[in-house]
């Protein structure tokens, strides 16, 4: 276990987190308020520890098969978890766009798996960095957005039409990247399922 794995764990052990506070947020006294900081606050975390690991990894020498499992398979987890989060309680995301970033990150990571076992390493595509990037920038909004609806500046038909939006186009870029993956290692996944 290297540095840059106990930031990646770091988001894995923060990600369930968002689910229970966000539904049970007056249980831990937490005001509805108060909540978007909170989860604002766990989502920097979530995210700059993604960087930092990639970071201390590449200056430290210690880029590991290990971390390259662990930190996409960290990232899938707090996204998922977040966007699931938001399919339930006042915001309401629709489950369908959640699932496509789901069965997008099953595909990938059964095709890398299917892949290693016969000796072929999948490199990580630009499309699939910016899918992040979009995903990250999608939650970041929901999350900002969250401020003014509980503080009755924005109504909730539409916080839910502005997050309804951002979350589909992400998951229309997540789409267009799997396509990418697919499309730029074709030769490989075809020589690895022969």
């Amino acid at each position: 276990m290297s540095l840059a794995h106990y930031f990646t764990l770091l988001r894995i052990l923060i990600s369930p987190a968002f689910p229970i506070l966000y539904l049970g947020y007056e249980w831990f006294g937490i005001s509805l308020q108060a909540l978007p900081y909170v989860l604002l606050v766990l989502l920097c975390i979530c995210e700059s520890s993604d960087l930092i690991d990639g970071i201390v990894a590449r200056r430290r020498n210690q880029v590991t098969d290990l971390g390259k499992v662990l930190d996409p398979m960290a990232d899938s987890i707090t996204r998922i978890s977040l966007f699931l989060t938001f399919t339930q309680g006042f915001l309401e995301l629709p489950l369908i766009l959640v699932l496509v970033f789901l069965y997008r990150d099953f595909f990938i990571s059964t095709l890398r798996t299917l892949c290693a076992l016969r000796g072929i390493a999948l490199a990580a595509r630009f499309s699939g960095k910016m899918k992040a990037v979009i995903q990250a920038i999608a939650l970041f909004l929901i999350l900002g957005l969250m401020i003014p609806y509980t503080r009755g500046i924005l109504s909730l038909e539409t916080f839910r039409q502005i997050s309804i939006f951002a979350v589909s186009v992400a998951a229309f870029y997540a789409v267009v990247s799997a396509g990418d993956y697919f499309y730029a290692n074709r030769l490989f996944i075809k020589k690895a399922l022969s």
